[in-house]
């Protein structure tokens, strides 16, 4: 008998509703998400799996694995089924478990080579996976770039010109947030104000656009927090070429921390853009991916729309406005708690340890606890959007059709005297 006990794909796809059990893919989040790491014939995950790939063990402690894993609902009692890409990488995390008090482990007969070739067996998968690029891929598309009509990789910071000169991806343009938002209100700039960005640029409707930012800490003893958070400013870009109307917008999942941990170098040669004489936009060309304080007011007696509140616990009850430049705490009221993390600049509860995505069907099931869900309209708004632009991106790869953001958030909320606002814990 074997060490750990062997099951065919059959036999897991037999087991993946029951409640006792429970399998963990071990393959790297891009592979879980949709992408095909080592020419499987399909990309995908099998249903109700749980992505914890096998590099987070080394990465973490014992106590950290176990806190992760126990956030993903599973415990010692659970009798767990392991999958990857290879019988030594699941060997390899089956005794990382045992050492953690997991007692009851197989292991999954050839792995999900096997799985995803037989098309009979049901797969999940990201929806929109492919706007969510990993390393690999990038790099392979650099080396493929001079044959590329339009192809633009950004580095993205917010007013920080020395974050992309300190050292960036080869090949990528600095791409300002200031450049998309206006600095007064924190709000997206004008039509005629965005296509002359795109054009400095090189953007058009047709351009494939990647996005990626550094995060170096960011935190309220700084002056400018927002300065190094350069990951939620790619996902505010991305919101905003997409509302633009940008057809190919994608983001490095884990941003330039990511590139480096899969073996990326950087430079610090700038990379001038190849401007255009117009995008071919008539912005913007996606209006509904933004919502106004008009309809921001609607959707809170909506039956069928949520304001939804992606700020820290702490803002949302008003203990902390969570900005520097905004003096008013509280909430909107009737606004829904959308749970982000710990501040203004962090997205714990969207994003894993590394800040990749965190598994969809752990966001999904998050929203839901506050009866968030894709049939209705959800209009996620923040301070000023940065926040909601990564909970948009996040349900919009998730296949959600109605999602938007409330660009005037907070910021533009609390500066009108008019508006009422809540504090303290809600009823």
């Amino acid at each position: 008998m074997p060490l750990f006990p062997k099951l065919a794909s059959d036999e897991l796809a037999n087991l993946q509703y029951d409640e006792n059990t429970q399998i963990i893919d071990l393959r790297p989040t891009a592979a879980f998400n949709g992408w095909q790491l080592q020419a499987e014939k399909r990309g995908g995950h099998i249903p109700r799996a749980i992505s914890f790939p096998l590099q987070w063990f080394s990465e973490l402690s014992q106590t950290d694995c176990l806190r992760i894993l126990q956030q993903k609902g599973l415990t010692p009692a659970k009798d767990i089924i392991l999958t990857g890409y290879s019988e030594e990488e699941m060997v390899s995390a089956a005794h990382e478990l045992e050492a953690l008090g997991f007692k009851s482990l197989k292991t999954h007969l050839a792995g999900m080579l096997a799985y995803l070739d037989d098309e009979q067996l049901s797969i999940s998968y990201l929806q929109r996976f492919k706007h969510l690029v990993h390393p690999a891929w990038l790099r392979a598309k650099l080396e493929l770039k001079n044959t590329e009509l339009s192809f633009v990789l950004a580095h993205v910071s917010f007013d920080n010109w020395g974050d992309y000169n300190e050292g960036h991806i080869p090949g990528a343009i600095w791409l300002d947030t200031l450049a998309l938002e206006d600095e007064t209100t924190w709000n997206h700039r004008s039509p005629e104000e965005l296509e002359k960005e795109l054009c400095i640029n090189g953007i058009t409707r047709d351009t494939m656009v990647v996005l990626y930012g550094r995060t170096a800490n960011p935190n309220m003893s700084q002056d400018q927090p927002g300065q190094q958070a350069g990951q939620l400013a790619s996902m505010r870009a991305a919101l905003l070429l997409s509302y633009a109307g940008v057809r190919d917008v994608r983001v490095l999942d884990g941003g330039l921390d990511a590139w480096l941990r899969a073996g990326g170098e950087l430079t610090t040669e700038d990379v001038s853009p190849d401007a255009v004489d117009s995008s071919g936009l008539n912005i913007p060309e996606n209006p509904h991916f933004i919502t106004l304080m008009e309809k921001a007011k609607q959707f809170l007696t909506a039956s069928d729309a949520e304001l939804v509140s992606v700020r820290s616990w702490a803002e949302f009850i008003g203990e902390v406005s969570g900005y520097h430049y905004i003096q008013r705490k509280g909430r909107i009221p009737g606004a829904v708690f959308g749970n982000c993390g710990s501040d203004a600049y962090h997205m714990e509860n969207y994003r894993n340890h590394d800040d990749t995505m965190r598994s969809y069907h752990e966001i999904e099931a998050m929203l839901a606890e506050s009866e968030l869900t894709p049939d209705k309209h959800l209009a996620f708004y923040c301070g000023t959007g940065w926040r909601a632009s990564e909970a948009w991106f996040c349900t919009w790869l998730m296949g959600w059709e109605h999602v938007s953001i409330f660009d005037g958030g907070w910021f533009e909320w609390s500066n009108d005297p008019d508006n009422h606002y809540e504090t303290g814990v809600p009823e």
